[in-house]
């Protein structure tokens, strides 16, 4: 990955929002700086990108989160995608409350774990057996472990700006939070483990073929998120992921799909049921939305393959809260609240907020482009369509830090960084989009303001 000189020059044209607009944050901040790197426990949350003091979160309720200064938010984080049916849902919570109630983890299998696995399977046809973990980097490490065992090579393809979680071999030229921070790749990762992963751009079949074809033999997989979202949500192009199914399996490597993201956000079967692809992955990862809001994720896919995994295989994997009794619970809760009419809301929400946002900025002069994957979705500060990482980079990253403090100062969170999705869930009902759109206008006009320090 490249570096990427915006997040500098979006800091100081963001500076509006200091300690003074939140005291009780930025005493937290300060303390927590002492005992924590950075004062967050992950990198995105610290507001790097967009500058000020990053907000902490006393409570969510709903489609809202109020801070620890007492200030009411309309979420369009949604804790990166998994409060797809918002937060403290009635439902979960009292799923919650009962698992919790006969234990909090047993280091022994539950009925729980067979519950969420078969609500897996039954939703995406790909998907014949799966093993649950606890985060999609431990689904996203553990699936191309064991795609190498199962072909016995070593070399794994993925694309410039797909992010797949922290994985050593994976991270290089990632997107989301390493493109906020304009970091090539991640010190400590092996120049040695580095050089077993071979990164392609997006949307590229010829490179894709090309580099099979030089070197199909080694190669044990190639990974891609199912709709790219790291780098703001970035689709395949018509007919890309056909063309990944048809050259990996002409080269016996396995196509390992990530729908950590994308997985029931986009649909009942996630971007594969929503892309309708007659030609399965061979393995997938899921994470965030199986977990309704607790530490949950997974891996699975074909029999064969997944028939290698400890302790019927030689592939090890293993995880003392793996399947944990709560989390599960939570997730198997949520899931089968994703009906149709679910799906049905998140589209009309995210589709009157992007419209609006998308009029907000054409009547400012702002260039703009609004990207989809289903509900999930982008605005992009440039103008033109963006099919590569490199297309996500060339934007206006200033532009959006003055719109983010704009809609931040009018109630509304949005994700601190320009490559990140939107998401909305099922409690954004039409008080809270009314007022979102209502922050729109004035946060566009910031945006245009190329004088506001």
């Amino acid at each position: 990955m490249s570096p990427d000189p915006t997040p500098h020059a979006s800091r100081t044209a963001t500076s509006a929002s200091t300690a003074s607009d939140a005291p009780a944050s930025a005493a937290l901040l300060e303390r927590a700086r002492a005992v924590t790197p950075g004062g967050v426990n992950s990198p995105v949350r610290a507001f790097r990108a967009v500058g000020g003091t990053p907000r902490f979160m006393a409570s969510g309720r709903g489609p809202y989160l109020t801070d620890v200064d007492g200030r009411e938010y309309v979420d369009l984080v949604c804790s990166w995608g998994p409060m797809i049916l918002g937060h403290a849902h009635p439902a979960v919570l009292d799923a919650v409350r009962s698992a919790a109630a006969r234990g909090f983890s047993f280091g022994t299998p539950s009925e729980n774990e067979v519950l969420l696995a078969e609500e897996i399977v039954a939703r995406v046809d790909p998907v014949q057996q799966v093993r649950l973990v606890s985060s999609g980097t431990e689904a996203t490490m553990s699936a191309i472990r064991l795609a190498r065992g199962f072909t016995g090579r070593s070399l794994v393809v993925k694309f410039a700006g797909h992010y797949h979680g922290h994985v050593d071999s994976l991270l290089v030229s990632a997107g989301s939070g390493l493109a906020t921070f304009a970091l090539p790749d991640s010190a400590g990762v092996p120049a040695e483990m580095a050089a077993e992963t071979l990164v392609l751009p997006y949307n590229d079949v010829d490179a894709l073929e090309a580099v099979f074809a030089a070197r199909g033999s080694e190669i044990a997989c190639l990974v891609t998120e199912a709709a790219a979202g790291n780098m703001g949500v970035v689709p395949p192009d018509p007919g890309f992921t056909q063309a990944l199914r048809r050259v990996t399996a002409e080269h016996g490597a396995l196509l390992v799909s990530d729908e950590v993201m994308t997985g029931f956000r986009v649909s009942r079967a996630g971007w594969w049921g929503h892309e309708g692809l007659d030609l399965a992955p061979d393995l997938m990862t899921f994470g965030k939305v199986m977990g309704g809001g607790f530490p949950a994720a997974a891996f699975g896919g074909r029999a064969d393959v997944m028939a290698l995994l400890a302790p019927d295989g030689p592939v090890y994997q293993a995880g003392t809260l793996s399947g944990n009794p709560v989390a599960t619970a939570a997730g198997l809760a949520t899931l089968r609240a994703c009906d149709d009419a679910l799906y049905a809301r998140l589209r009309e929400v995210s589709s009157a907020i992007a419209a609006a946002a998308s009029d907000a900025l054409s009547a400012a002069g702002v260039p703009h482009r609004v990207q989809w994957a289903g509900s999930m979705f982008s605005v992009f500060f440039r103008e033109g369509a963006v099919r590569t990482y490199d297309d996500a980079r060339q934007q206006d990253a200033a532009a959006f830090g003055r719109f983010f403090h704009a809609m931040l100062d009018a109630g509304v969170y949005l994700p601190p960084s320009a490559f990140e999705s939107w998401f909305v869930s099922g409690a954004h009902d039409d008080a809270a989009v009314e007022r979102v759109l209502a922050a729109l206008p004035g946060a566009a006009a910031a945006a245009a303001d190329t004088g506001r320090g």
